[in-house]
């Protein structure tokens, strides 16, 4: 059984994935649509539905946070999901974040001090400073005011069918901007 669901904005734009019993319940308070369902059936005794694969928000409001908090995934969608020593652009599970100054050398986990990085430059950089190590940051890193939408489907993960007319793969993002 497919255990998730892209939820949409209003106005059809991929917000987040969530659960399917996440959807059925926001389906029944009323506040989602269901615009497209698997093919699994869930049985009830008083009913059989079939799982939502894709909703849309009914509300014309969705919050937006005034504050950007820091996380990982913050990280990784500041810096575009790259290594900010290769420019490498990664899957989640192939980046990590690196202390610009080094924790060891009194660097604090900050905006100011965290950039994305890929596992080998971050073995290669070691506890030392990015000049010491010989490699050059491709941004410094900063503390947002606000953030790119983070993708749905992060690269190298797959979606499934019945998401396609509504999330853009990552080979038909690099032709739309080729």
């Amino acid at each position: 059984m497919s255990t998730r669901t892209l939820m949409l904005t209003p106005w059809m734009a991929p917000h987040r994935v969530i659960s399917w019993q996440r959807a059925i319940v926001l389906s029944f308070l009323g506040k989602v649509e269901v615009l497209e369902e698997y093919d699994d059936c869930i049985v009830a005794p008083s009913m059989m539905l079939r799982t939502p694969a894709v909703v849309r928000l009914k509300n014309g409001h969705v919050s937006v946070r005034s504050r950007i908090r820091f996380s990982r995934d913050n990280v990784f969608a500041r810096d575009g999901f790259r290594c900010q020593y290769c420019g490498e652009r990664k899957e989640p599970r192939a980046l990590n974040y690196d202390h610009v100054v080094p924790r060891v050398r009194g660097g604090k986990t900050s905006w100011e001090n965290i950039v994305t990085s890929c596992y080998p430059c971050n073995i290669r950089k070691g506890s030392r400073s990015p000049e010491e190590a010989g490699m050059k940051l491709r941004r410094k890193p900063f503390k947002p005011i606000s953030l790119p939408n983070a993708p749905i489907v992060h690269p190298g993960n797959a979606f499934p069918p019945a998401w396609k007319g509504y999330v853009v793969s990552e080979e038909e993002d690099r032709a739309r901007v080729a």
